[in-house]
């Protein structure tokens, strides 16, 4: 009968561990400082005990083991533990797992008191070899690489007021930092708008940190960007800032810095490529980091019927079986404030309607959240094919363009009306832009602030449908002296639900 002594117990363990101990005539103890992967393993009929792995004293009275498997993600403790290990088991054999931030003296030191090493960069290039066909395999290595090289902490930066596919690569690459070994935290500016996104984050208790643009930077060695690929686009990080990580799904505006840059124009959805990767490192899924990474390629692809591609639903199949559906449809159905349903019926009411395209001003909002929803409604009316709601809090104005006709693509659209007034962009089906209204914050009086709502109200509509009436072709440039003087310029955006 073999006895397998398992000494930590992070990413690769549990699958092996599992393994080893449904093997008959065959009996496992597991270390490990973690409680939780403990009360796990114990659930599962698997011997664990709750103790330091790379303490001498938590093997001190351990049986003799036939096979030591040293299996945490830390190298630093890996080491430790194979050195304890092999003073107090000298004719055992050890397997070691090498980790994600292995030093030339960590190899010397593994390569004396180890019978066999696994290491990672090795295993993803067996993978490669295996499977050379996704585009992800070779990316994986050096996402690894540059990952393991990072001395010190990583902000994962979402793109501004993030939507769920933002959300979701975030936390995945935050998870996938965390099993080499790098602590990380998955920041974004501005606020979680869309009753379905804050369900998501409060639901899955997801773990996310709300950056103010005064806040320093200092305390990050390292800064990645998912869902948008330009430093001071779509986020409030210094432009010149050059990310050592960049993974987006949209095509790009511009030059993109970045060390390791993957630009997945032929995904639906950056979680997309964001599942390839956590399937390319062999990590365990997490339920909450599954569920939000499927509600994230459902959101951009609208339930798989735009833009999607092969790869949107192999990763749809990798997440289905870890997923909580009962959390998802949660999720999905939020219930609709007040507020939200009288800024659906004004833009019912205030519409604007020439042929098959829809346009309403909604006055002053509360809740941003409430004009993609408004722009959804009016879309399903008959007749209606294109859609643009706007709304104004403070000295801004928000807007939210959706469409279903073939020979119209929104993102380009809402760019050439108003990016050089404001911020625009997204899909070609679903699109926002956000603009400032300089003057407003002058006016003295309501009369005066009315006035000025009036005349901002038919610069929008004016510019959103001489747009639509020029494309194909030249953005539009013919801004009126008018419309300079209202708007104050500010930096272009990327995607449809961050404005």
């Amino acid at each position: 009968m073999v006895f397998w002594l398992v000494l930590g117990c992070g990413t690769i363990c549990r699958q092996v561990t599992e393994r080893l101990s449904g093997r008959d005539g065959g009996r496992v103890l597991a270390i490990t400082d973690d409680e939780s992967v403990v009360e796990t393993l114990r659930d599962e009929s698997v011997p664990a005990r709750s103790a330091d792995p790379a303490d001498p004293e938590s093997i001190a009275n351990v049986d003799t083991p036939d096979v030591i498997f040293v299996a945490g993600d830390r190298t630093d403790v890996n080491r430790a533990a194979l050195e304890a290990a092999r003073d107090r088991f000298p004719d055992a054999s050890i397997v070691a797992y090498l980790g994600g931030n292995a030093t030339a003296a960590d190899r010397e030191a593994f390569d004396a008191l180890a019978d066999r090493i696994i290491d990672p960069s090795l295993a993803i290039a067996d993978r490669v070899l295996a499977d050379a066909a996704s585009p992800s395999a070779e990316a994986a290595i050096e996402l690894r690489e540059l990952l393991s090289g990072i001395d010190g902490r990583l902000a994962v930066v979402a793109h501004d007021n993030p939507d769920p596919d933002a959300i979701a690569s975030a936390v995945a690459l935050v998870d996938i930092a965390a099993a080499v070994g790098v602590d990380a935290d998955a920041c974004y500016f501005g606020d979680i708008s869309h009753q379905e996104n804050r369900a998501m984050v409060n639901l899955l208790d997801l773990n996310l940190r709300n950056l103010d643009p005064d806040d320093s930077l200092e305390e990050y060695a390292a800064f990645a960007l998912v869902d948008h690929s330009r430093p001071g686009v779509n986020d409030q990080l210094p432009e010149d800032l050059r990310p050592d990580i960049v993974i987006d799904h949209h095509p790009p505006r511009g030059p993109v810095p970045g060390e390791f840059v993957d630009l997945r124009q032929g995904a639906g959805a950056t979680s997309t490529v964001l599942t390839e990767y956590v399937d390319r490192f062999d990590l365990a899924f997490d339920a909450a980091t599954a569920t939000a990474l499927l509600y994230g390629i459902r959101v951009d692809t609208n339930d798989f019927t735009r833009e999607v591609s092969p790869t949107d639903f192999r990763a749809a199949s990798l997440l289905h079986p870890h997923v909580d559906a009962s959390v998802l449809r949660q999720i999905e159905q939020p219930s609709l404030e007040g507020d939200t349903l009288e800024t659906i019926a004004r833009a019912i009411k205030n519409r604007d309607q020439r042929d098959s395209v829809a346009v309403a001003s909604v006055g002053r909002i509360g809740d941003r959240d409430a004009l993609p929803q408004a722009a959804d409604q009016l879309l399903a009316m008959e007749g209606v094919e294109t859609t643009l709601v706007f709304g104004f809090d403070g000295e801004m104005v928000y807007l939210s363009a959706r469409s279903r006709a073939a020979d119209i693509d929104l993102g380009e659209t809402l760019r050439d009306a108003f990016d050089r007034i404001g911020s625009a962009g997204g899909h070609a089906d679903m699109a926002g832009a956000q603009l400032e209204i300089g003057i407003l914050g002058s006016a003295d009086d309501e009369e005066e602030i009315e006035s000025i709502v009036s005349v901002v109200e038919e610069v929008i509509t004016n510019r959103f449908y001489e747009a639509l009436e020029t494309r194909p072709g030249v953005p539009v440039g013919a801004y009126t002296q008018t419309s300079e003087w209202l708007f104050t310029q500010r930096g272009e955006g990327e995607d449809a639900e961050s404005a």
